[in-house]
């Protein structure tokens, strides 16, 4: 059988017919592909890239042309669209669906790509030609707006890739970009084999005091999975999460917890150097730039412009939400004193467990009473409906779309007028070879070539309690705003209208990109949005309006202590690549203590660290940018102050939202699309309000 990925007929590489497979709106044949198809996929993808830059570079045969907009910005773009095919199911499914083999395979073409990318960005000729049409256009033929930010972002990206090194530099910058490239790769597969290999096995049925039934129902069928008995529990996020609220017993939970907080420190799958090597080479890089830190490179193209404003806005939000966080710990530790739980001081291992306690004993509220009203399928319709109200898309399951795995299901996606709009594929449950988390991804993007458009192929991937054999899947609230968020995600990638694909979708800064996810989480506290899908799943009775209330009652409880959490993921961040010498620390574990100690309210456990299972900042695309959860959050509570004033569902809002941030992608700069949106730049002050931190 031929290469799924290079059918026939595409010999020619046109890449503006997206339909390479016999399928609904050619999405990908997953169920013929097989693992020995990636590697030679690759490296005919590859071939055929370079390719491509020869013809930019040198033209077709002996006619050499003088580089304009069209045969050279816009060539680029283009250029390379095989291989993206091929990179994004290999690397979606590497997350979604790995193997030992896709692993083995990413190992060894990891290098390859990097050189590959390498080779385009230092190539001195084709820089040539991108620097002469940037310098020197002449604006005869005046560019569109959406023109000039790529012929900009092109630009910038050969300038900040090493494009202007020396050819001795050159070398040196594709040797510091290979071993990056090497240790994010395997950061994030160490973090997905230790969250695997470790497994909590009870046997005495009294250690599963206090858990719900659906907790011990789904650890006992995980460890008849595993061909034994008992009930087993691991760190993946529905397994772990509720082991920590629910069950009785301490010291067990310590254990628990002491294997996520030791995840990756030592033994086979340990990221401690690997920590090491990944900053010191993200500095080298930074510095062969001409940059005195990394953060300094990253944070010039983001929203926040600098590391001075990023600490501000930290510095901000720490002093407004300790007051906060301090009282909530007190009144927890009085709590537990209260109940003589001898529990003294309060150890992380604790907070989730008597948070929940507390919570229960203030609000009478808890996930169980909850989760009957959130089946996974009522939500589904909930969400997808919201999309609808709000902006008047509607979705049909379509199963002859190929899936990647049994559990996905796929979606078309349709304008108000009928108009085919994007295929969404969605992806719940955890499994063996899915890294843990939620994300939003996508197989195709959007764009428009030649007049003809291409709509996006988006996915969302989560990590939800399964089914068992007596209930469907129940979710928790904080499962709820998961999904929530991540469709925000594939809303900002199933709108896009853009004409160029690099700049489509969420191709946007990273301070910006959490907008359109979590603006979409306040409507959960929203009684009018909840009642127009939380229905009890045996009984279809509306969720009550007691409960709806206790929901909206209980969303600032301890949204200080959660604050504070998320400024010490984004203040050890920041200290990582604001260095502007070489980490030569000796102890990882005393770095961390001191640059967050500002926000530990709890006794840490010496044992336990954040950063070796930090994957966000040491094998996603948050380094110097995890600060950007907390900025989004500022940006959509100003946000959907708007929709509040006007209404929840005002459609005229939502088109506004629509067509000023979600379509546009990365093709303006963003506070110009906010503000266009929003009628004025963002302040603390709505977030402030939201939580309850300023009284309105």
């Amino acid at each position: 059988m031929d290469n799924i990925f290079m059918p026939e007929g595409i010999a020619g590489q046109d890449p503006r017919n997206e339909r390479h497979y016999n399928t609904p709106h050619g999405t990908f044949p997953f169920d013929k592909i097989r693992v020995e198809d990636y590697e030679p996929a690759f490296r005919e993808a590859m071939k055929r890239h370079n390719a491509e830059i020869d013809e930019i570079v040198n033209g077709k045969g002996d006619v050499h042309v003088a580089p304009t907009f069209e045969n050279t910005i816009e060539a680029l773009e283009y250029a390379g669209q095989a291989l993206e095919r091929v990179g994004a199911v290999f690397f979606n499914l590497l997350e979604a669906e790995s193997t030992d083999e896709m692993m083995a395979i990413a190992q060894k073409i990891q290098p390859e790509l990097t050189a590959h990318a390498n080779n385009i960005t230092l190539n001195d000729k084709l820089f040539q030609r991108v620097k002469a049409v940037h310098d020197h256009y002449d604006g005869e033929h005046p560019l569109q707006s959406e023109q000039m930010k790529l012929l900009e972002e092109t630009y910038r990206g050969f300038v900040d890739n090493g494009a202007n090194l020396t050819d001795e530099e050159k070398q040196k910058y594709r040797e510091l970009s290979s071993q990056l490239a090497a240790c994010t790769l395997e950061f994030g597969q160490n973090v997905l084999n230790a969250t695997n290999a470790y497994t909590l096995l009870l046997t005495d049925e009294a250690d599963l005091a206090g858990l719900p039934a659906d907790a011990i129902e789904e650890a006992a069928a995980k460890a008849k999975e595993k061909g034994g008995g008992g009930w087993l529990f691991d760190l993946s996020a529905p397994s772990y999460v509720a082991f920590m609220k629910y069950a009785d017993n301490r010291e067990l939970r310590r254990q628990l917890y002491l294997a996520s907080a030791t995840k990756c420190i030592g033994g086979a799958f340990d990221n401690v150097e690997n920590i090491r090597d990944t900053i010191n080479t993200r500095l080298a890089i930074a510095n062969l730039l001409g940059y005195k830190s990394y953060s300094e490179m990253v944070l010039r193209r983001r929203m926040a412009k600098n590391a001075a404003a990023v600490f501000e806005l930290l510095d901000e939000l720490l002093a407004g939400f300790t007051p906060a966080a301090k009282q909530e710990v007190a009144e927890l530790q009085r709590f537990v004193d209260g109940v003589g739980a001898h529990a003294l001081p309060l150890q992380p291992y604790d907070w989730a467990y008597y948070s929940n306690k507390l919570k229960d004993s203030k609000f009478d509220l808890n996930d169980e009473m909850i989760k009957p009203y959130f089946e996974l399928e009522n939500v589904k319709k909930g969400i997808f409906g919201l999309a609808t109200k709000l902006y008047g898309i509607y979705f049909k399951k379509n199963a002859e779309i190929p899936v990647y795995q049994e559990d996905v299901e796929a979606f078309e996606v349709f304008d108000r007028n009928g108009e085919y709009l994007a295929v969404l594929y969605t992806d719940f449950f955890p499994r063996t070879g899915k890294r843990p988390g939620a994300w939003m991804t996508e197989f195709q993007g959007q764009q428009v070539r030649d007049g003809q458009q291409t709509r996006p192929h988006i996915s969302i991937v989560m990590n939800f309690t399964r089914p068992t054999a007596t209930k469907p899947a129940l979710l928790t609230f904080d499962e709820v705003n998961t999904f929530v968020h991540e469709f925000g995600h594939a809303l900002h990638g199933m709108l896009a209208h853009t004409i160029y694909p690099s700049l489509s979708g969420t191709s946007v800064y990273r301070d910006f990109v959490e907008l359109p996810s979590q603006i979409m989480e306040n409507f959960l506290l929203e009684k009018d949005f909840l009642d127009l899908f939380a229905v009890h799943y045996e009984t279809g009775e509306k969720i009550p309006a007691e409960l709806v209330q206790k929901i909206i009652d209980t969303a600032n409880f301890h949204v200080g202590y959660a604050c504070l959490r998320q400024l010490s993921f984004a203040c050890l961040d920041m200290a990582y690549h604001s260095i502007t010498e070489p980490f030569i620390e000796d102890s990882l574990k005393n770095f961390e203590t001191r640059v967050t100690a500002a926000t530990q309210l709890l006794p840490t456990v010496p044992e336990g660290m954040i950063s070796p299972a930090f994957s966000h900042i040491f094998s996603g695309g948050y380094a110097a940018g995890y600060y950007s959860y907390k900025w989004a959050e500022v940006l959509d509570a100003d946000a959907f102050a708007l929709f509040k004033e006007r209404g929840i569902f005002d459609k005229e809002v939502a088109q506004s939202f629509r067509e000023n941030v979600l379509s546009r992608g990365g093709t303006e700069d963003p506070m110009d699309l906010y503000v266009r949106f929003r009628g004025k730049k963002p302040t603390t002050e709505a977030l402030k309000r939201r939580c309850g931190i300023v009284k309105c």
